[in-house]
């Protein structure tokens, strides 16, 4: 069982993506989700996390303001808006439940 995410693909700089995580298969209102990215030849890093209950979103200092993390526990997915998107923004992002992984999804923030 592992998270699934979706909603990543190409955008233009300034532009917006949503990444859901799915979360099927997990109790998922007991675990926190977290949101990493890994661009090429760097090391992964959190993006953004988020308790079990929705409660204290914390974000990595450069995404602080242009993202936003959130999660229906009732509908078992969580999301990460992203806004003002910049070129440096380009990675693999992946779903975090818990200490559990998904597969990631590609952002790529190009012209």
């Amino acid at each position: 069982v592992q998270p699934v995410e979706s909603g990543g693909g190409l955008v233009q700089p300034g532009g917006s993506l949503r990444l859901s995580c799915a979360a099927s298969g997990f109790t998922f209102s007991r675990y926190p989700m977290s949101w990493f990215r890994q661009a090429p030849g760097k090391e992964r890093e959190l993006v953004a996390s988020i308790s079990n209950t929705g409660g204290s979103p914390n974000y990595a200092g450069s995404v602080k303001g242009r993202f936003t993390i959130s999660r229906d526990n009732a509908k078992n997915t969580g999301s990460l808006q992203m806004n003002s998107l910049k070129p440096e923004d380009t990675a693999v992002y992946y779903c975090y439940i818990g200490t559990t992984r998904g597969q990631g999804t590609q952002v790529t923030v190009s012209s």
